[in-house]
C-alpha cells in the first residue's frame, strides 16, 4: 500500500513539475533588413501545435516547455530551428534562401529553374488564378499566357472552351495536350481553386511528349501541404448575378410592319399592314428570352504538414443557372480532393492525389440553325408572347422561343475519378528515381425528351411522336511512368540534368445509345426507355467502344557549363495502335540552348541590366488525335439495306473506309527568344519569334474511286496524310513592378502575340469545304493551299447598284439568282469574264486573328487590393449568320439605314419580299470581329489583423468582383469572341450564347 502511494505522489509530482516548466513564448520575426514577416509558420517540433505571424511579424504558443524546439518556415527563406531554452521572448531573423528565391518551373518528366530554362514556357500562378474567379480553368489562361488564345464555344454553363497554343496548325484537333500532376486529365472537370500553377509548354521543349505535344502542352500543379505547416483552413466563397452581355438591336412591331410593307411594295404585292397605328412596340423575344440568373461558388481546403507529412484535403460546389432558360440551362460542378505527401524514409517519398468530380447540366439548343437566340432574333415582334405562328408565315424554321424553351428537356450527368500515385527512390543524393501512375475513370449518362408538339403548319419541329435518347458512357485511362534524374555537378562548373524513362498509356471505353418511342403521358417524369410503348422500323440502338494503348521511351540531357552556357537534348520513341503495325513507331527529337548573357564579364557589373538570356530551340513533336480511334481499319458502323426474301431489311455495313499507310502528324517547331529583368527585376521582358510547319495532316473526306464503296451510307472516304500547314509569329510580354512604399505597391503587366497562319499544301484535291451559311448555299469556309486555315470564300462588293443605269453597265448577276435591280448588292467582277459566276468568289475574311494581347494591373494600397484583367483579339473576321432569309422574319435594326432610292445608302441593301442575289455570302455578312474586353475587375479589403487574430482568424479578405464587365466591338453580333472552335468553318455565327457578365460579392477566410 505504501508502494502504492508513493507511485502516486510521484505521478501527480511529474505531472506538477511537467505544467511547473510549461511557459508561454512570445516572439518577433523579420528578415535580414528588419521587416516584420507576416505569415511565418511557427510549429513546436515533432508536434502539429502551432501558429502563424501576424501583420508585425508577432507569434505566441502556449503550453512549451523548455526542452521544445520551435520550427521556423516561410517562403521565400531557409527553415530555421530555435530551442526555446527557457526564453519567452524570442527576436528571430530568418535569412533569404537563395535557391528558393529562384522559380522553379514543372517543366515534364521534372522541373527547372527559370533562370535555366532554353524552351518557351509560360507560367499562370495561383494567385492569377484567384484573382480572375474563372468558372473554368481555361478562363485564366486568356491575356494572362502569351500564344495561348481561348475562345469559349459558347457563354453557356458547362460549355466548352477551346484552347489554341500559337495558332491553329491541324485541319482536326487543335487542343493542347493536358496533364494533372503528371497523369492525363481534363480542365473542364477542375475546381480552379485546386490549382497551384500552370505551366504551358509552346515549342520544342514540349517534344518530351512526343506523339501528342504538337499542339503543346498545358502541366497542371494542383495545391498541396507544405512541410512545417500548421493546421490551416481556408474557406473561399462568393456569390453573384448574371445578366447577358450584349442585346443587339432589333424591330419593334411598328418599325417591323412598316419595313415589311416597304419590302412587299418593292416586288408588287400588297401591303400586309394597311394600319400599323395600333401596334407599338410590340413583344421583344430577345428581351424575353433573356433573364437574371444566380451564380454561387463554395470552397473548403484544409492543409498542412509535419517534418515527413504534408497534406491537403478540399471540397468544392459550384453551382450556375443559365441567363437563357434559368434551370434548363444550368450547370453543377462538386469536387472534392486530396494530395498527401509521406517522407516513409530518407530514401523514399510517397505521393497521392485524388480528384473526385460530380457535374451536373441540362443546356438548351444553340448554336445553330433553330437555335433559341435564332429563333428569338427572327420571331416577328407581331406576335404576342405566348403565341405560336401557327400559319407558317414565318418558314419553316422560326418558332416561338420561349415555347422552345418550355418543351426542352434534357440532362446529363458525369462522375469522375481521377490522380496520381507517385513513389521517389533516392538512393544518393544526385540520382531520383520515380514511379508513378496516373488513372482516370469517368461514367456520365444522358438523357434528351422530345414531347408531341405542334408548333405550326409545316415547322421542322414539330414532334408528332414523343421519343427519349438514352445514353452511356465509360471513359477510362491510366498513364504509367518509371523515369530517373540524375543530377549533378562537378568542378564547380559542369552541372548535368539527365533524365530517362518509359511511359505506358491505355485509353479504353464504351457508349451505348437507344431511343424509345411514345412516352407514357408525353411527360419528362415518365421519359424512360423501360417506360416507352412504341416501336419503329429503323434501328434505334448504337454502341462503340475503343481501346488505345501506347508506348513510349524518352530521354533528356541537359547541360550547362559555369551557370551561362546552356544546352540540353530531347529523344522520345513512341508507338501507338492508332496505326497499323507498319507505322506505329515514331521517333521525335530536340534541341535547345541557351547563354546567359549577364553572367558574363561585360555585364556582371551591370547597374541596369540584372539578367540577360538568349535561348533558341528546334524540335520535332507529333499529333495522333485527328480523326478517331483508329485510321487503318473500317468498323461496322455503316448503314445497308437489302431484299431478303421479298422484303427490305436493314441492317449494318462496313463503315470509313480504312487507310494502314496512315500515321500521325508530326509538327517541326523552331524558336528563338530573351529573357531579361532590369533594375533588379523591377522589369521583366519575354520576346519571342517561332515557326510551326505542320506536315502529313490527317485529312478526311478526299475523294476515291466509287469502286471502293465510299459512299455508301454510313462509308466515307479514307483517312490520308495529305496536308501542310505554317504558323509563324512574335511573342511579347513586359512586366513592371513597383514597390512605392510599404503601404503601396503595383504591378503591370502586357503581353502580345502576332501570328500569320497559312495552308502550304494539300494532295488529292485543290481545297477542302467545311462550315455552313444559310440554307442550300456551299459550304463557306475552306482549307487550301495559299490562305490561311477555314478563310471565308465569297463574293467581294463594290457597293450598291444606285439607278438602272449602273446596273445595265455592269456585269450580270442573275446566275447567282436573280437579276440584279436598283438598291442590290454590287458584286466584282474578279475573274473579267463579263458576268458574275461562282468562278468569282474568292478570299473574303479570316477567322484567326492577326494578334492577341492582354493588359493587367493589380495594386495594393494599405489593406486594399484591386485587380484588372483585359483581353484584346485584332483582325479576325466573323460570318453573320444569325439571320433567316425569309421575308416575314423580323431583323437587325440596321436595315433602318437600308437603300430606298438613289443616293440613300451605298452599304445596306434595299428590302423586298421577291428573289435577289443579295442573300449569298459575300463581304456583306462579314464582319471584322475584333475587340477589347475587360475580362475582370476586382476591389477587395483585408480587416487589419489585429481585428481577428483575438477569435483565431489568420485573415479575413472581402471583394467585390465584375466577371466580364465590357466588350469594345464594332461587332454586329453577340459575342466576337465566341468560336464552335472548327478549325474549317469556325467563325461562323447563328447566334452564340454570349458569355454572361457576372457581379459577384466573396470572401477568403484562413483560420
Amino acid at each position: 500500500m505504501k508502494k502504492f502511494l508513493f507511485s502516486i505522489l510521484l505521478l501527480f509530482g511529474g505531472v506538477f513539475s511537467m505544467q511547473a516548466q510549461t511557459i508561454t513564448v512570445e516572439g518577433n520575426v523579420t528578415d535580414e533588413n528588419g521587416m516584420p514577416l507576416l505569415g511565418v509558420n511557427v510549429l513546436v517540433k515533432g508536434e502539429t501545435r502551432g501558429t502563424t505571424t501576424d501583420f508585425d511579424g508577432n507569434f505566441s504558443i502556449s503550453g512549451v516547455s523548455e526542452e521544445n524546439v520551435l520550427v521556423l518556415s516561410y517562403v521565400g527563406f531557409e527553415t530555421k530551428e530555435i530551442p526555446v531554452e527557457g526564453e519567452s521572448f524570442l527576436n528571430i531573423v530568418l535569412n533569404s534562401d537563395s535557391a528558393a528565391l529562384e522559380e522553379v518551373v514543372v517543366i515534364g518528366y521534372g522541373t527547372q529553374q527559370r533562370k535555366d530554362i532554353t524552351g518557351a514556357v509560360s507560367v499562370v500562378s495561383s494567385e492569377t488564378i484567384e484573382e480572375m474567379k474563372p468558372i473554368r480553368l481555361e478562363q485564366a489562361l486568356q491575356g494572362t499566357a502569351a500564344g495561348v488564345n481561348v475562345t469559349p464555344s459558347s457563354g453557356a454553363p458547362g460549355a466548352g472552351i477551346n484552347i489554341n497554343i500559337r495558332g491553329v496548325a491541324s485541319n482536326s484537333v487543335n487542343g493542347p495536350l493536358v496533364l494533372i500532376d503528371g497523369y492525363q486529365g481534363d480542365l473542364g472537370t477542375l475546381n480552379p481553386n485546386d490549382v497551384e500553377s500552370i505551366s504551358i509548354l509552346k515549342d520544342a521543349q514540349a517534344a518530351i511528349y512526343g506523339i501528342a505535344g504538337a499542339n503543346g502542352v498545358v502541366l497542371i500543379t494542383t495545391k498541396g501541404g507544405k512541410k512545417n505547416m500548421a493546421p490551416t483552413i481556408q474557406y473561399d466563397s462568393y456569390v453573384g448575378m448574371q445578366e447577358t452581355s450584349r442585346q443587339l438591336p432589333l424591330l419593334n412591331a411598328t418599325e417591323y410592319a412598316l419595313l415589311l410593307n416597304e419590302s412587299y411594295a418593292n416586288n408588287g404585292q400588297e401591303i400586309p399592314y394597311p394600319d400599323v397605328s395600333e401596334l407599338g412596340e410590340g413583344t421583344d423575344f430577345q428581351d424575353a428570352v433573356f433573364e437574371t440568373a444566380p451564380i454561387i461558388n463554395h470552397n473548403l481546403t484544409l492543409s498542412g504538414g509535419s517534418e515527413r507529412v504534408t497534406y491537403s484535403v478540399g471540397a468544392s460546389h459550384l453551382n450556375q443557372e443559365g441567363i437563357i432558360g434559368g434551370d434548363k440551362s444550368d450547370f453543377q460542378r462538386n469536387t472534392a480532393r486530396f494530395n498527401l505527401g509521406i517522407d516513409i524514409s530518407d530514401e523514399f517519398k510517397l505521393q497521392a492525389n485524388s480528384i473526385y468530380t460530380s457535374i451536373d447540366r441540362r443546356s438548351i439548343n444553340e448554336n445553330g440553325l433553330g437555335s433559341v437566340l435564332f429563333n428569338a432574333l427572327n420571331m416577328a415582334p407581331t406576335f404576342a408572347i405566348d403565341q405560336e405562328d401557327l400559319d407558317g408565315r414565318l418558314g419553316n424554321e422560326i418558332i416561338n422561343p420561349l415555347s422552345q424553351i418550355e418543351n426542352t428537356f434534357n440532362d446529363y450527368n458525369l462522375n469522375k475519378f481521377n490522380g496520381s500515385f507517385s513513389l521517389e527512390y533516392t538512393p544518393i543524393e544526385e540520382l531520383i528515381f520515380t514511379s508513378r501512375i496516373g488513372y482516370n475513370l469517368s461514367n456520365s449518362k444522358g438523357k434528351d425528351f422530345s414531347p408531341i408538339v405542334d408548333y405550326g403548319s409545316g415547322k421542322v419541329f414539330n414532334v408528332p411522336r414523343s421519343t427519349v435518347n438514352q445514353n452511356r458512357i465509360n471513359d477510362n485511362s491510366y498513364t504509367y511512368d518509371l523515369f530517373g534524374t540524375y543530377d549533378n555537378t562537378f568542378d564547380e562548373m559542369h552541372h548535368i540534368t539527365a533524365t530517362a524513362g518509359m511511359t505506358v498509356i491505355r485509353d479504353w471505353g464504351d457508349g451505348l445509345f437507344a431511343t424509345g418511342f411514345d412516352v407514357p403521358n408525353n411527360s419528362w417524369e415518365f421519359a424512360d426507355i423501360s417506360l416507352t410503348t412504341g416501336t419503329n422500323d429503323g434501328i434505334n440502338n448504337g454502341s462503340y467502344k475503343y481501346d488505345i494503348r501506347k508506348l513510349s521511351f524518352f530521354g533528356r540531357l541537359q547541360y550547362d557549363y559555369q551557370g551561362k552556357y546552356l544546352v540540353s537534348g530531347m529523344l522520345r520513341r513512341d508507338s501507338s495502335t492508332r496505326f497499323s503495325t507498319e507505322n506505329r513507331v515514331g521517333t521525335f527529337p530536340s534541341f535547345t540552348a541557351g547563354w546567359i548573357l549577364s553572367e558574363e564579364d561585360f555585364l556582371a557589373s551591370s547597374e541596369v541590366i540584372s539578367f540577360l538570356k538568349l535561348r533558341g530551340s528546334f524540335g520535332v513533336l507529333g499529333n495522333d488525335e485527328a480523326g478517331g480511334a483508329e485510321f487503318y481499319r473500317s468498323l461496322l458502323d455503316g448503314e445497308a439495306t437489302y431484299v431478303l426474301d421479298g422484303n427490305l431489311v436493314n441492317g449494318t455495313a462496313m463503315g470509313r473506309i480504312a487507310n494502314p499507310l496512315s500515321g500521325w502528324e508530326e509538327s517541326e517547331k523552331t524558336n528563338i527568344g530573351m529573357d531579361l529583368r532590369l533594375w533588379d527585376g523591377q522589369v521583366e521582358i519575354e520576346a519571342d519569334i517561332f515557326r510551326e510547319d505542320r506536315k502529313d495532316l490527317l485529312v478526311s473526306g478526299i475523294p476515291v474511286s466509287g469502286i471502293h464503296g465510299g459512299g455508301a451510307p454510313g462509308s466515307g472516304s479514307p483517312t490520308i496524310n495529305a496536308g501542310t500547314t505554317r504558323n509563324e509569329g512574335l511573342e511579347f510580354a513586359i512586366k513592371y513592378r513597383n514597390y512605392v512604399s510599404d503601404d503601396f505597391n503595383f504591378n503591370l503587366s502586357y503581353n502580345a502575340t502576332f501570328l500569320k497562319n497559312e495552308v502550304t499544301a494539300i494532295n488529292g484535291v485543290d481545297f477542302i469545304p467545311g462550315g455552313q451559311f444559310g440554307v442550300g448555299q456551299p459550304q463557306p469556309s475552306r482549307f487550301e493551299p495559299g490562305f490561311p486555315m477555314g478563310y471565308f470564300y465569297g463574293y467581294k462588293t463594290d457597293g450598291i447598284f444606285q439607278n438602272q443605269a449602273e446596273v445595265d453597265a455592269h456585269p450580270s448577276q442573275k446566275e447567282l439568282g436573280a437579276d440584279a435591280a436598283p438598291g442590290d448588292l454590287r458584286y466584282v467582277d474578279l475573274d473579267g469574264d463579263g458576268v458574275i459566276t461562282p468562278d468569282d468568289r474568292t478570299n473574303i475574311g479570316d477567322p484567326i486573328p492577326d494578334a492577341t494581347m492582354g493588359i493587367n494591373i493589380n495594386v495594393n494600397y494599405k489593406n486594399f487590393d484591386f485587380t484588372a484583367y483585359t483581353y484584346a483579339s485584332l483582325g479576325n473576321d466573323m460570318v453573320r449568320n444569325y439571320e433567316r432569309s425569309q421575308p416575314n422574319v423580323n431583323r437587325h435594326a440596321y436595315v433602318m439605314d437600308r437603300w430606298r432610292g438613289e443616293g440613300t445608302s451605298t452599304t445596306v441593301p434595299r428590302l423586298t419580299s421577291g428573289a435577289t442575289s443579295n442573300r449569298v455570302l459575300s463581304e456583306f455578312y462579314v464582319e471584322d470581329a475584333s475587340y477589347a474586353r475587360i475580362q475582370n475587375i476586382q476591389l477587395g479589403y483585408t480587416l487589419p489583423e489585429t481585428l481577428v487574430s483575438s477569435v483565431g482568424i489568420q485573415s479575413l479578405r472581402f471583394y467585390a468582383a465584375v466577371n466580364n464587365l465590357y466588350t469594345f466591338t464594332d461587332y454586329k453580333g453577340f459575342d466576337p469572341a465566341a468560336s464552335t472552335g472548327e478549325p474549317i468553318g469556325g467563325g461562323i455565327d447563328f447566334g452564340f450564347y454570349p458569355v454572361p457578365r457576372i457581379y459577384m460579392a466573396g470572401l477568403n477566410l484562413k483560420f
